[in-house]
């Protein structure tokens, strides 16, 4: 079936870029593997994301350990593409980065040109995020760490002890299934990046 022809096409899938558009500001979402970073990019997206989900088999079962994800049956081989739009000049591109460590090579190109990240994190499974939060600090790249609701919530304070954060990088909760919450989260770390601007400058 013609994607542009379809009836059941979501309006936003055929959102157009603006003509007006001069900024576009890149984001990554990074995060351990199975944490929703897909399904955060394919909920705020305003175009139909692109994704390179691909199914999961019985070859790659000593290579991912899914014991933390055991409803998993796909997994991201690349990256994940949105966009979402800020204003009429300015427009975010998200990229989501894969989770598995086999996969890491991929993060330095996806990380090139990044404005700013962020580092979604299952609170059941928190160990799995400090390797994207050590890459990022490595890099002096600006970020902010959403906790997805998988059920099993915890304090904000103990979530930000067991990472080590600096009390300077935002932490909210939020449900990367909802368009709402998930836009949050973008909000909060556009205001971290223009809160780090200094008086006069640009991001």
């Amino acid at each position: 079936m013609d994607f542009a022809s379809s009836e059941n096409v979501p309006e936003r899938a055929r959102a157009p870029l603006h003509s007006t558009a001069r900024h576009g500001l890149k984001i990554v979402v990074i995060g351990g593997f199975g944490v929703g970073k897909t399904t955060l990019v394919r909920s705020v997206s305003e175009i139909r994301p692109l994704d390179t989900e691909a199914t999961m088999t019985d070859v790659g079962a000593d290579v991912d350990d899914t014991s933390g994800v055991p409803g998993k049956s796909t997994t991201t081989v690349a990256f994940d593409f949105g966009r979402i739009t800020l204003d009429d000049e300015h427009v975010l591109y998200l990229f989501g980065a894969p989770g598995q460590q086999r996969f890491w090579f991929l993060w330095d190109r996806l990380f090139a040109g990044t404005l700013g990240a962020i580092v979604l994190v299952d609170q059941r499974r928190i160990a799995d995020s400090w390797y994207a939060i050590d890459r990022l600090e490595h890099q002096g790249t600006p970020f902010v760490v959403a906790c997805n609701d998988f059920g099993d919530v915890h304090s904000p304070e103990s979530v930000r002890d067991a990472l080590d954060l600096d009390p300077a990088v935002p932490l909210v909760m939020c449900d990367a299934r909802s368009r709402e919450s998930s836009k949050q989260v973008l909000i909060t770390l556009v205001e971290h990046l223009f809160s780090a601007v200094p008086h006069g400058g640009t991001v």
